[in-house]
């Protein structure tokens, strides 16, 4: 009996230890989630975000010559600034071991200036006249292109992986602690009955007092564990998954409005401006099979596209710059906004369901690892309780 006891308590309270850890890994991994992983993420999405529109705006801010108008000027200098704010709180956001990370932020915060510097100068030369305004855009915008872009792009996929990564081995509960505690109860039970036949009594209350804590356990874990897996499973589903979806689609989008209006900078000179956006608008079109709202505005844009380039093609550039730039419905610009638009809109939805199942999934745990240990610990002290009176008959 002594031998029982003591293995009883022991198995008790490794049970209680194993499914606190399993929890707290599980809570810990959630919370880093929320705090530090998804919202790095966003940043790196928002900092891409800003970073294209910046592109796009000096763009279409040139191509109107001279005094551009004050809307697209303000378009710049937001962006630029928003773009300068998610730098500031990705940086914060990173930990120790994100040193590609840092190297990406730093290589953008480095690059930024000087992107920056090249458009100015590019501006005060195209508002002199100077044809060299053109060739500082574009060696501004293959900067923003070839670098900045692509470290951000880099930045938000590794971060967005490790979101879905993180989360993929809790969308099932605690199994292996389940497990541990059945078995215990199991125990629990099969000492009981041997210690009826030994000593002759039915029942003992410690025992019963010990197998009531377990159950009371398992039942909290089944219930917290299936809880906090369906919600994990929701963040990924709902969350996750359309989230990369959307903020492809959002990339692509950007990527092609800055095809279109680097297009006209160059006035056509350039065929693979034309080339890539016919390559990432047919992207958008694959990716967004079955979105009526989002197909129709990227077919008018396709068409608002293909008049701009038509004038172009036959000289008439004013005529291409109003059709990309104006603010008719069946301009580029308006279309590409609505784009745009539902694009950032499904993007915020996308985000708030992410947040809130690993919200949920997080809060159903609270109070189980500890719980675990102090329902454990008192299990092992009703245990002893319960085998005492029966080792005094014999002592």
């Amino acid at each position: 009996m002594i031998f029982l006891g003591f293995l009883l308590m022991v198995a008790s309270i490794l049970t209680g230890l194993v499914a606190s850890g399993a929890v707290s890994d599980r809570e810990d991994t959630l919370d880093t989630l929320l705090v530090r992983t998804e919202p790095l993420a966003n940043s790196a999405q928002n900092l891409y975000g800003a970073l294209s529109v910046a592109d796009a705006a000096a763009s279409t801010a040139f191509i109107a010559g001279g005094l551009e108008p004050q809307e697209v000027r303000d378009r710049y200098a937001q962006a630029i600034g928003d773009a300068g704010t998610e730098l500031i709180r990705a940086s914060a956001g990173l930990g120790e071991s994100d040193d590609d990370a840092r190297a990406a932020l730093s290589e953008i915060g480095a690059g930024l200036p000087v992107y920056t510097g090249l458009v100015e100068t590019a501006r005060s030369n195209n508002r002199l006249g100077n044809p060299v305004g053109s060739s500082y855009l574009g060696e501004a915008s293959a900067l923003m292109q070839t670098s900045l872009l692509p470290r951000a792009e880099g930045l938000y996929t590794d971060q967005a992986s490790r979101v879905s990564t993180d989360q993929e081995p809790y969308v099932r509960p605690p199994v292996l602690a389940i497990v541990l505690i059945v078995a215990f109860l199991m125990f629990i039970v099969l000492a009981q009955v041997f210690l009826s036949r030994r000593t002759h009594r039915t029942f003992n209350w410690g025992f019963l007092g010990a197998a009531a804590m377990v159950t009371m356990l398992l039942g909290w874990m089944l219930v917290a564990g299936f809880i906090s897996a369906t919600s994990t499973d929701r963040a990924l589903n709902r969350g996750v998954a359309p989230l990369q979806t959307l903020t492809t689609g959002f990339i692509l989008a950007q990527q092609a409005r800055s095809d279109e209006t680097l297009n006209l900078v160059r006035r056509g000179s350039m065929r693979e401006y034309d080339a890539e956006f016919s390559v990432n608008t047919r992207d958008l079109m694959q990716l967004f099979d079955g979105e009526d709202k989002m197909i129709d505005a990227l077919t008018k844009w396709q068409s608002a596209h293909a008049r701009s380039t038509g004038a172009l093609t036959t000289g008439d550039f004013n005529t291409a710059v109003t059709v990309a730039t104006g603010s008719g419905v069946a301009d580029s610009a308006a279309q590409f906004r609505a784009l745009d638009d539902m694009l950032a809109d499904g993007i915020t939805q996308a985000r708030t369901e992410l947040r809130g199942n690993i919200s949920r999934g997080k809060t159903a745990l609270v109070g189980l690892s500890s719980g675990a240990v102090i329902l454990t610990v008192a299990a092992s002290a009703a245990i002893g309780a319960g085998l005492l009176p029966r080792l005094r008959e014999y002592l």
